[in-house]
């Protein structure tokens, strides 16, 4: 059954901001995490909403916290833990929401990428490069790199993120710091890639984010989902020509349609459209985590 998307939530008793997806409550000495189902296209978001979206992307993030074995901030997805208001119910938020620790965030987005898609593509098409990268002649669209490259980009709270090199990199955060996230950052991404290839799944690039915690780096945020990350279906993968996808691409492909300038608010989407993205969403979740979705 189809529940109603949750484009925002209210709790009036913590204090709150805002991002693109996630609404950020805190506790104090935590953090609740909300992830909504808010989705965000061109640098807008969008005014219609993907029943479950969030509950899919955090329940692809409880999973991967704990599959690749790396320190990280959740800390818990049990909502009985919070002291809440008397008669509070807060069941909508259940699935959505997650207990973290607090941290002093990287200020600098660990993308990495496996294949030649997206701003990499026209980077390379332009250069012959990615993010100053040099790549092999002759590449095609969406083929797999030689190699997984690491290209990090500055953190923006509203429009595109901005490519950097790994030196200015190095002189936002030092240099032990940087060479820490682009190796464990490349580790997460081959552990990620090798465990939804089994499972069907080609992640063609994604991003990661971490903070410091009591001198301890840790990974945060959302982790592989479909909103972080590239997700293609092996079976119908060929390079030359842009994917099908799992994640918010189909959504793009839509508005790319309508005609809409991207400069002036952007159209509601159809139900027809949301509901092939919502089921998208959550076959992502079902093959990588190899459960049914509890939701649907």
């Amino acid at each position: 059954m189809t529940t109603a998307a949750v484009t925002e939530t209210a709790l009036d008793f913590w204090p709150r901001r805002r991002g693109k997806v996630r609404d950020i409550y805190d506790l104090g000495d935590r953090l609740l995490f909300v992830a909504t189902d808010r989705i965000s296209a061109f640098d807008w978001v969008l005014p219609t909403g993907i029943p479950d979206k969030g509950r899919v992307l955090t329940g692809l993030s409880r999973f991967w916290f704990q599959h690749l074995n790396v320190p990280h901030h959740m800390l818990s997805t049990d909502l009985s833990q919070l002291e809440w208001p008397s008669g509070f119910d807060y069941s909508p938020l259940e699935g959505r929401a997650m207990i973290v620790r607090k941290t002093q965030v990287v200020p600098v987005e660990c993308v990495v990428r496996g294949y030649l898609i997206g701003s990499g593509w026209k980077d390379y098409q332009r250069t012959g490069a990615v993010c100053g990268i040099k790549l092999p002649p002759g590449l095609q669209m969406a083929q797999q790199l030689p190699e997984p490259i690491f290209t990090p980009a500055t953190k923006a709270e509203t429009g595109h993120d901005e490519n950097i090199s790994f030196e200015e990199m190095v002189d936002r955060v030092g240099q032990e710091t940087a060479q820490r996230l682009r190796d464990l950052s490349l580790e997460l991404y081959q552990r990620g890639s090798q465990w939804a290839a089994q499972h069907g799944i080609i992640i063609a690039d994604t991003k990661f984010e971490f903070g410091f915690a009591d001198g301890e780096l840790l990974l945060i945020d959302e982790v592989l989902t479909p909103d972080s990350s590239r997700f293609w279906p092996a079976d119908s993968y060929a390079p030359g020509s842009s994917p099908p996808s799992f994640d918010k691409q189909f959504v793009r492909d839509y508005l790319e349609q309508t005609g809409w300038d991207k400069n002036s608010p952007p159209p509601e989407l159809p139900p027809e459209i949301v509901q092939k993205t919502r089921e998208k969403y959550i076959e992502a979740y079902e093959r990588i985590t190899t459960e049914p979705f509890p939701w649907k």
